[in-house]
């Protein structure tokens, strides 16, 4: 297997890190618009011999990008970009005939006039509607492959199979007491997909009534997360899953909620109130002369980045499926989770938690698909995916899931 890795930020480093340990690839060039941050990504590997290299792409190129699959004899793409540059890489893997892996999916579009009631353009469907041509293809798009989603969508599969006969409700909840030194405010992870997810109507589906919308941060509840974090009060977000678990999975209800907290969610309100969640360029003054530029991505430039916070990053963070339903006629309840210590995943990969996370489970989906223990053709999520091997190998990776009875 030759693999593209396309962005070199925190996620994708911490991908070459944990890929340098396993045999089962024969290369991976890492690719960045910024060829330092691919070359300092492929510089940290202690181990990386001859299987790694670096160059310089534009993920918004397709043609860019079908060329350096073409030039480095790749046969699998794997996007650790941000979800702007979804599309362009997708397409590009489909017209090089390449098999494609991502963590998170094509944008959705709120409803025009009732984006608090129905869908619009959801996550995803821009990849679900190009299914036919992978199939025909013979190739494979594995989509939502990270850790949320991605490891929850495989919770919830195991789920299904083997702990329940019927489910009620999957939920996915993510929570944590991660603390960063010398900061009044640093997201954990990219501000951009942050802003992305939280501010977006979030998406709930019902049996019988289908996906629908509601207003962002509702329907409030507190969880209790494992391992020591403890009590989370975890609010309704955009997340992949929701869109997802139902096109494979039977549950009467599926919903995702994510512990962001009271100042998180004040400053997410905040900017939306002065427009700089915007993606649209705005004209601006500058030394140079008049200028355009994204608010948000403005944002992200005033804030530390994420990859860059693991040494002043205290706790755990914790991301699961809760599922509730019965088995043998009798009620069940439970959560699957998978913690990561940030003391741990620093001295271990030098990664900070989160990206660790979100990191270690598109190389186990890589090393799965080349033993031809996962595969198929079209654009699949996790969830169409066998759940054993892929648990079994994430604990042989050193990072062990756990199941909690409610």
């Amino acid at each position: 297997m030759r693999v593209l890795l396309v962005g070199a930020g925190g996620v994708g480093t911490a991908i070459t890190g944990i890929a340098a340990r396993r045999s089962f690839f024969e290369h991976m060039t890492v690719a960045d618009y910024d060829l330092g941050r691919a070359e300092r990504a492929v510089a940290a590997l202690v181990e990386r011999g001859e299987r790694f290299g670096a160059v310089r792409l534009d993920a918004s190129d397709p043609v860019a990008v079908r060329a350096a699959l073409e030039e480095h004899r790749c046969d699998v793409l794997l996007n650790a970009t941000d979800p702007r540059f979804v599309m362009p890489l997708f397409e590009a893997a489909l017209a090089h005939g390449a098999h494609y892996l991502d963590m998170a999916m094509s944008l959705s579009r709120p409803h025009p006039s009732r984006p608090y009631e129905e869908c619009g353009v959801k996550l995803g469907d821009a990849q679900f509607d190009r299914a036919p041509e992978w199939e025909a293809a013979g190739r494979l798009a594995l989509v939502g492959m990270g850790v949320e989603p991605g490891l929850s969508d495989v919770f919830a599969r195991y789920a299904s199979d083997e702990l329940f006969d019927e489910i009620e409700e999957i939920g996915i909840r993510d929570g944590a007491d991660l603390t960063v030194e010398g900061y009044d405010f640093a997201p954990s992870f990219s501000i951009w997909t942050t802003i992305e997810e939280c501010l977006n109507p979030p998406v709930v589906y019902e049996q019988g009534r289908g996906w629908f919308t509601t207003a962002p941060f509702s329907d409030p509840e507190v969880f209790d997360f494992p391992e020591g974090i403890g009590p989370v009060e975890c609010v309704n977000v955009e997340h992949e899953e929701v869109l997802l678990v139902p096109r494979w999975l039977k549950a009467r209800r599926v919903t995702f909620k994510y512990g962001l907290g009271d100042e998180f969610i004040g400053v997410l309100r905040t900017l939306h109130k002065l427009g700089l969640d915007r993606t649209e360029p705005v004209p601006v003054k500058s030394d140079a002369g008049p200028a355009r530029v994204s608010p948000r991505d403005v944002v992200a430039a005033c804030l530390p980045d994420p990859a860059g916070l693991g040494e002043r990053m205290h706790g755990k963070t914790c991301a699961g499926t809760w599922v509730k339903g019965s088995k043998d006629g009798r009620p069940r309840e439970v959560y699957l989770y998978h913690v990561v210590d940030n003391q741990w995943s620093m001295r271990e990969y030098g990664s900070q938690a989160v990206v660790w996370q979100t990191a270690i489970n598109p190389v186990a989906a890589l090393e799965l698909i080349a033993g031809g223990l996962w595969g198929g053709s079209g654009v699949l999520g996790p969830e169409a995916m066998p759940p054993r091997p892929f648990l079994d190998l994430l604990t042989e990776y050193g990072a062990p899931w756990g199941i909690r009875e409610q």
